[in-house]
């Protein structure tokens, strides 16, 4: 069933949506401890938000991120109490798409989930801050080269967020800076431009002040060496060092994210089945624009954990 390299891979925000999790929680005591633990760092209410809403409470980026990376977790650990055979030491890389990341490094036992927990919090609330300080948007340009999108970016003062797959490239800037982007991508033939909805310009130097706060925030937390490598966002290379796992998270505020050469990367070790984990299947789609011929089984729900048994 399962290959003899096979990566975890984590999902990241904007896959969020009301009741993620909620079944998880109730068919697996290992979940259910996973959102008990969330609950006594965030407050009782937390599980609630994510089953219940409101959505544009659960949307909010101190909300959202915490939120997915718990109902990420949750699948995880379902997954290992069922499948425990699988989990062993059957994976060879761990990666996660930009908040994913802290996922990932749960995963690897590089942080414990209650600090992953607190830190996407306030990585939430300092990327609202600098939103609020510096307003700015971002849109996801289909069918241009990189290359193109550089021009693109040069032009606008634009600045390039995320490198997803083939043909799909983030950009992230001021307000006037993205609609100007946008405005000449369509000119230069893009399929499509989607003008995201986000608070503000992620993976940009608008949040500079975000990454800052981010570091003194990592100095009071202990990061373990991980039991498998993480590949990380900004480099697209493995890392096991503590002290370069902490450098890359500060960078990923305001860097961009190179998924699809990351997931080259581990492509290119020999992995050819993945297992995806979270809200949503967001990273089965780049990836199938990536490399159709690689293998991602999503698990999200009771029933994902449940049939991989048949």
């Amino acid at each position: 069933m399962v290959s003899e390299k096979t990566a975890l891979l984590f999902a990241g925000q904007g896959a969020q949506y009301i009741g993620m999790g909620k079944d998880l929680y109730a068919a697996f005591l290992e979940s259910k401890a996973v959102f008990d633990k969330a609950d006594k760092v965030l407050g009782s209410s937390f599980s609630k938000l994510c089953f219940e809403g409101p959505a544009l409470e659960l949307t909010q980026t101190q909300n959202c991120q915490p939120a997915i990376l718990v109902t990420s977790i949750a699948a995880w650990e379902a997954f290992k109490s069922v499948h425990s055979s699988l989990c062993s030491s059957v994976h060879s890389y761990t990666a996660g798409l930009s908040l994913g990341e802290y996922s990932a490094l749960v995963a690897a036992g590089a942080i414990s989930l209650e600090e992953a927990v607190y830190l996407v919090r306030k990585r939430g609330e300092f990327m609202e801050e600098e939103a609020l300080k510096f307003p700015g948007r971002m849109a996801s340009i289909l069918g241009l080269d990189l290359a193109v999108v550089k021009d693109i970016c040069r032009e606008t003062k634009a600045e390039i967020a995320n490198i997803n797959c083939p043909g799909q490239i983030v950009v992230s800037g001021g307000i006037k800076e993205i609609e100007k982007a946008a405005k000449l991508a369509e000119e230069q033939g893009a399929k499509r431009v989607i003008l995201l909805e986000v608070s503000g310009a992620f993976h940009s130097s608008f949040m500079q002040g975000a990454a800052l706060k981010l570091a003194g925030e990592l100095e009071k937390i202990k990061i373990n060496t991980p039991r498998v490598p993480i590949v990380s966002n900004v480099t697209a290379k493995p890392v096991t060092k503590p002290e370069e796992i902490k450098a890359n998270l500060i960078k990923q505020i305001t860097g961009s994210v190179f998924w699809e050469d990351s997931m080259r990367f581990i492509l290119s070790q020999g992995v050819t089945q993945f297992f995806e984990f979270g809200p949503g299947k967001v990273l089965k789609g780049l990836m199938r624009r990536i490399d159709e011929r690689a293998q991602v089984t999503n698990i999200e729900k009771k029933e994902d954990i449940l049939n991989l048994s048949k």
